[in-house]
């Protein structure tokens, strides 16, 4: 990475005017970013640490990925922004490329996670009236307790998270909460009137929860014996990040609608999808659902770079070979301050052992010793590392980790 000459403005500085005037909706911890590159950032004082949390994997493929840069530089000397009002000469060759890469017909282009997620809700309760035939208001949508899915006021509904939840009602009806992990559950759930399951292949927020193997098939199965669509939320476990180009692979099932977003922007800006196939996104007509900056030239040009870095899968396959290595690393680290590890491709959830601290407190630990991760929950951190990450800094990042535990 080049130097980073420190500005005139200290951190400290810097931190207590963002809190003067920027609403206190998150924590962050107390480092202030100034330039990044692949898997490294450096802060306004000219410090150097190791990204382990690639902003929620919006960044799998790293900090200013030079294909991504070079397709958004491009795509800025032309033409940013549209509407839908008009085509854009960027957006056909997009869904078509994410359609492909999906296995799917059809794209339905949003910016944020939530879009997709309330996109996602919208086709499903379409369907069912126009489709399935369910009466007109009774729509049901089965959902896993644990969930994340976004900060919307319809979807803190159907979160079991009082922090997510609480003092933002009255909810939305139309949502049943069943235990993640249990298809039995999940299927006696299921009615003549419920148009789909939403779940996220693995649980990210909740700490990188791993389903017991068969369950997604067992969800795939159920939906399909019941005419019910099963929705994927892919939006931080999809685009490579566990070793496949999506999470539902890992059990060979294909759901009826993926919802993509995060990495889908290169890290560069919001991008997300509903992808699918015509029979089911079709059921969205003209006027019904839109975005003035969904399906923007400057986030198709980006949107489909994105996916050329996936058209081969060696990154994918990077993400498993170095998921094993960080499986490995951190293996030995269990009854040594850390309680249990959840490890899927390059994405891990470590639970601390309360005698030497909250998850919090060992990822200021970390921070004072270069290595970025975020704490969940209490007393869990989350890793997940770009995909370019080498193996070498993966030693050195848990190396920082054990000494971090030691206090």
């Amino acid at each position: 990475m080049t130097d980073v000459r420190p500005q005139t403005t200290p951190s400290a500085d810097l931190i207590a005017a963002e809190e003067a005037h920027v609403a206190h909706n998150y924590h962050p911890l107390p480092v202030v970013v100034a330039e990044g590159e692949g898997s490294w950032v450096t802060d306004v004082e000219g410090r150097r640490y190791l990204d382990l949390l690639s902003a929620y994997s919006a960044l799998n493929f790293g900090h200013r990925h030079p294909a991504l840069v070079a397709a958004a530089t491009e795509q800025l000397g032309r033409l940013t922004l549209t509407s839908r009002a008009f085509h854009n000469d960027r957006l056909g060759a997009f869904a078509d490329a994410l359609a492909a890469l999906a296995g799917k017909d059809m794209v339905l282009p949003m910016n944020t996670g939530a879009e997709a997620v309330e996109t996602g809700i919208k086709v499903a309760r379409a369907w069912a009236y126009r489709v399935k035939g369910v009466p007109d208001g009774a729509a049901k949508i089965v959902v896993a307790a644990g969930n994340f899915h976004g900060r919307t006021t319809t979807i803190v509904g159907f979160s079991d998270d009082p922090q997510a939840r609480d003092g933002f009602g009255p909810f939305a009806p139309g949502f049943e909460i069943v235990p993640y992990g249990d298809a039995a559950a999940l299927a006696a759930a299921i009615d003549e009137n419920t148009a789909a399951v939403l779940i996220e292949p693995i649980q990210g927020e909740a700490g990188v929860v791993i389903p017991p193997d068969g369950y997604l098939r067992a969800v795939r199965e159920a939906c399909t014996a019941a005419n019910v669509l099963f929705i994927a939320d892919e939006i931080q476990s999809g685009l490579g990040r566990v070793g496949t180009t999506f999470a539902c692979e890992r059990e060979g099932v294909v759901p009826d609608l993926y919802l993509l977003g995060k990495a889908l922007g290169g890290g560069i800006l919001p991008v997300s999808a509903v992808v699918g196939d015509r029979d089911v996104l079709g059921v969205i007509h003209p006027g019904e659902h839109g975005s003035t900056f969904g399906g923007n030239p400057l986030a198709a040009a980006v949107g489909l770079a994105v996916v050329d870095l996936l058209r081969t899968g060696d990154l994918q396959k990077r993400a498993l070979s170095l998921g094993d290595h960080l499986r490995a690393r951190l293996e030995p680290l269990l009854g040594s301050g850390v309680t249990a590890i959840r490890v899927a491709g390059l994405w891990a959830g470590v639970d601390i052992d309360p005698a030497v601290g909250t998850g919090r407190e060992v990822a200021e630990r970390l921070l004072a010793r270069g290595v970025l991760v975020k704490d969940t929950h209490g007393q869990t951190i989350r890793m997940a590392p770009p995909l370019v990450i080498r193996a070498t800094e993966i030693d050195w990042a848990v190396e920082q980790l054990r000494l971090a535990l030691e206090g």
